[in-house]
């Protein structure tokens, strides 16, 4: 069922990305964009890198954040219900089987497509900041989010309003819940992470809008039915929705101040001169069977 539901995912996401390509990108800016490949690849490593060592980390030692912060982690769950009370019941008031599969849509395929496809699309670009950048915010955002994870404990609004909050999310698809417990769990609160990717990518949607004008309404959109779908679907408190907003502008602002400051490029100088190497030696011996096979 998961294998499903990931393949359903992939395509969808390659589909969305081919129709960016072409309608935000555009076919001769992006194969332009690829002729630097081998610099822009260089530039993002390091932070690429780091990301991918975060992504890890939280996947490993996910269940263990969990229990520490169950012994130890600040529980204020009841505090955000005194707070805001139902008021997230407002959303689901209005809620049918059409909003449901509209916010269920947004909340998995569109999100995936929000953080992914600004890769591809500053990855073109010749300046390689912007890119470092996002990565580096969206490292941040992981980061500090994992951390906030752990000192504060609290459930989402269904734990303290009941079963009048509906998990429209897994009532549309049951099968959800699969993927949602590869990437989440029930205490992962505080702030919604939902929130501060999308806000960090709307952020950088508006910086970059004289460079993809097409691409900032989209963002915009996408993002903020994602802040709105946390809610809709029961799944975050306005107040995570909130801090998520507060996480992205730190991150985005923190990685400002980070990028290009320290020049961590050139501990990979010698990995890099190896594959160059390597890479004349194959090209080179992949040019002699060519002849040798037309002399023949």
């Amino acid at each position: 069922m998961l294998v499903s539901i990931l393949t359903r995912l992939s395509v969808v996401l390659l589909l969305a990305m081919l129709v960016g390509v072409v309608s935000v990108i555009g076919i001769d800016r992006f194969r332009d964009g690829l002729s630097t490949w081998r610099e822009t690849v260089r530039a993002i490593t390091p932070i690429g890198l780091t990301l991918a060592t975060v992504l890890s980390i939280n996947k490993i030692s996910r269940q263990a954040l969990v229990d520490i912060s169950s012994q130890y982690g600040l529980r204020l769950g009841g505090l955000f219900y005194d707070i805001e009370g139902r008021f997230i019941l407002l959303f689901q008031s209005i809620g049918n089987e059409w909003t449901a599969a509209f916010y269920s849509y947004i909340y998995i395929y569109a999100y995936v497509f929000l953080l992914a496809f600004p890769v591809i699309m500053y990855f073109v670009l010749s300046d390689t900041r912007t890119i470092r950048g996002l990565l580096a915010s969206y490292t941040l955002n992981y980061t500090i989010g994992a951390v906030l994870y752990v000192v504060v404990h609290a459930f989402g609004p269904r734990q303290y309003i009941g079963e009048d909050v509906r998990w429209m999310l897994f009532d549309f698809r049951p099968s959800y819940q699969l993927l949602t417990a590869e990437v989440n769990t029930y205490t992962n609160v505080f702030p919604s992470l939902h929130t501060s990717l999308s806000a960090t990518v709307l952020l950088y949607a508006v910086r970059t809008h004289d460079r993809f004008p097409r691409w900032t309404p989209i963002a915009a959109f996408i993002a903020v039915n994602v802040w709105i779908a946390t809610m809709y679907l029961g799944i975050h408190w306005a107040i995570d929705v909130v801090a998520g907003l507060v996480l992205a502008w730190g991150s985005v602002a923190l990685a400002d101040r980070l990028v290009g400051r320290f020049d961590v490029d050139r501990f990979f100088d010698p990995v890099w001169l190896r594959v160059d190497r390597l890479s004349k030696r194959i090209g080179d011996r992949v040019n002699r069977r060519f002849r040798r096979f037309g002399g023949g």
